[in-house]
């Protein structure tokens, strides 16, 4: 049985999953339940804990309050394709 799904996600994002969607020939609600059913299968890889060397580094790099990740994200790819 099919069930309603309210979800809060940012515009840019529903935007880009319909384009995705409708260029795969799916619906969004399709991709959405696909997704859900590969998180939850038996086959989907389990984060393996985190090593003891890599906790370690936790914390030690504090980045500035307005440090924008996603747009320096951006310009790195953008950089290494370029």
């Amino acid at each position: 049985m099919d069930t309603k799904l309210t979800l809060t996600i940012e515009q840019s994002i529903i935007e880009r999953a319909k384009e995705y969607a409708k260029d795969q020939g799916r619906s969004l609600s399709d991709l959405v339940e696909n997704y859900f059913k590969l998180l939850i299968s038996d086959d989907y890889p389990v984060r393996k804990e985190i090593p003891d060397v890599v906790q370690e580094l936790r914390g030690s790099f504090q980045a500035p309050k307005d440090f924008d990740y996603k747009k320096a994200l951006v310009e790195e790819i953008i950089k290494k394709h370029l």
